[in-house]
């Protein structure tokens, strides 16, 4: 009696157990086979990706060839210093970094000192000194401290105008300023109160020396108060007439060998010129560009070492790498064979074919143009053979398709697949190349090309 209850028990017990069983089985099998399908797409998606080559793209992007390279120069030009004929107290009255006629009162000395307190800066002096102040701050580098002697030099030289104006009625008609004995330039010159100790470089050998700016440093020859005979007083520039020296490599001479006229930019003040352009060569295996000029001068007077950009790679377009230029050969069909379709949206060309019982017929045919030259359409040999007929509509005369011209182009990549675009090279070096802007069946800025041509074929599917 307990042994069968028993039994009874354990078989009420089976069936719920069973289900439990199955249930877990079912759950498990489910969840095993939608993982091995995900990890088996997994492990296909890596293989395909490390097993299919991947076209790589280039953005299209404008500008030159390359950057313009900078030089910093050492200007040269033929100076001389003036020294003071007498000694006492001096007042200047030629304005600084200025032509002066010959006969121009430069400065005057007096054995003694007018006591009337100094006339205080006016409007125009104040505003040309505040416009000193906020050129220098906008351009001010710490690592050319120098630089701050030069605004030193243009302060002082506001109030020596200020000065020169108040003095030039009584200068008017008169060499003298009561017992002032005055001092006139003996030519048409340009004269600046400041010196470098360079002012014999016309003399100098030239040496690579030359070029080193740490102790450098542009001095002031405006005396405080009183001068002394034979100090120097005044540095004079006789001519607009001058060069400026930039040290160079043997790699940039072959760059530059065939250069006679060459454009430059000087960064200071964005300003250009054209340099005649010649190149030095000295004993000790050294090479110099010299850029000679007729003008301009006066505007870089308180700068020897002057930073300037030759402005070499003039070309500007886009640019692309060499590596993308492909050449392919283009069927050419005259314009007059260029019909649109019944829609009157598409250019196509009616082509005579041959049926199989051998009768011929007409079938209208929508190439892909890659260039229209104005009398002549390109179209690719996946749209026509050699040898094919092509009709003139309204009319019986033939074309017989054999003429081919060669382009080079770019593959382009933003429809997903490999598109020939026709170039127009204007530039190049070994790396890139600068093509033509706006050219029709072209590229544009921005645009994404195949960066290496060989690694595909014409419609293929591309990454980008």
């Amino acid at each position: 009696m307990n042994i069968s209850s028993s039994n009874k028990q354990k078989r009420r017990r089976m069936p719920g157990h069973s289900r439990f069983d199955i249930h877990r089985l079912r759950t498990m099998n489910i969840g095993t086979i939608v993982f091995g399908i995900l990890f088996i797409y997994i492990v296909l998606t890596v293989i395909l990706y490390i097993t299919t080559s991947h076209v790589a793209s280039y953005r299209v992007v404008s500008g030159p060839l390359a950057k313009n390279r900078t030089y910093t120069g050492v200007a040269v030009y033929s100076e001389h210093l003036v020294s003071a004929g007498s000694s006492g107290y001096i007042d200047y009255y030629a304005q600084d970094s200025a032509r002066i006629r010959k006969g121009g009162v430069v400065y005057g000395v007096s054995a003694t000192r007018d006591t009337a307190a100094a006339a205080a800066p006016d409007s125009d002096t104040l505003k040309a000194i505040k416009s000193d102040m906020e050129a220098f701050s906008a351009v001010f580098d710490p690592t050319d401290f120098h630089d701050t002697y030069s605004l030193k030099y243009k302060v002082e030289n506001e109030i020596l105008n200020m000065n020169l104006r108040n003095s030039l009625v009584s200068l008017t008609g008169s060499m003298t300023i009561g017992s002032e004995t005055v001092y006139t330039s003996e030519s048409d010159e340009i004269i600046t109160y400041t010196s470098d100790g360079m002012e014999d470089l016309l003399t100098r050998e030239l040496t690579a020396s030359i070029f080193d700016e740490k102790n450098y440093r542009m001095t002031s020859l405006k005396a405080e108060d009183v001068i002394r005979a034979g100090d120097p007083v005044y540095r004079v520039i006789e001519s607009e007439d001058w060069s400026l020296l930039i040290p160079l490599t043997a790699r940039q001479i072959v760059h530059l060998d065939d250069t006679e006229k060459i454009r430059v930019r000087f960064t200071k003040d964005g300003n250009t010129q054209t340099a005649a352009f010649s190149i030095l060569t000295m004993n000790d295996g050294t090479y110099y560009g010299k850029l000679d000029f007729t003008s301009g001068l006066i505007r870089y007077l308180d700068n020897r070492y002057i930073d300037v950009e030759l402005v070499t790679n003039t070309a500007v377009g886009l640019k692309i790498p060499v590596s993308s230029i492909i050449t392919k050969s283009f069927y050419m069909i005259p314009k007059e064979y260029a019909v649109t379709d019944e829609n009157g949206d598409g250019l196509g060309f009616i082509k005579q074919i041959m049926d199989r019982s051998g009768k011929t017929e007409e079938v209208f045919k929508s190439p892909t143009v890659y260039y229209y030259d104005g009398e002549r359409y390109y179209i690719g040999s996946a749209d026509f053979s050699e040898g094919d007929i092509i009709i003139r509509k309204d009319s019986k005369d033939r074309f017989i398709v054999r003429d081919t011209a060669v382009m080079q182009g770019v593959y382009s990549m933003n429809k997903g697949y490999a598109v020939f675009r026709r170039i127009e090279v204007i530039d190049k070096n070994e790396d890139y190349c600068i093509v033509k802007k706006g050219s029709s069946y072209g590229i544009a800025q921005f645009d994404n090309i195949v960066e290496d041509a060989s690694a595909v074929r014409d419609s293929q599917i591309t990454a980008g």
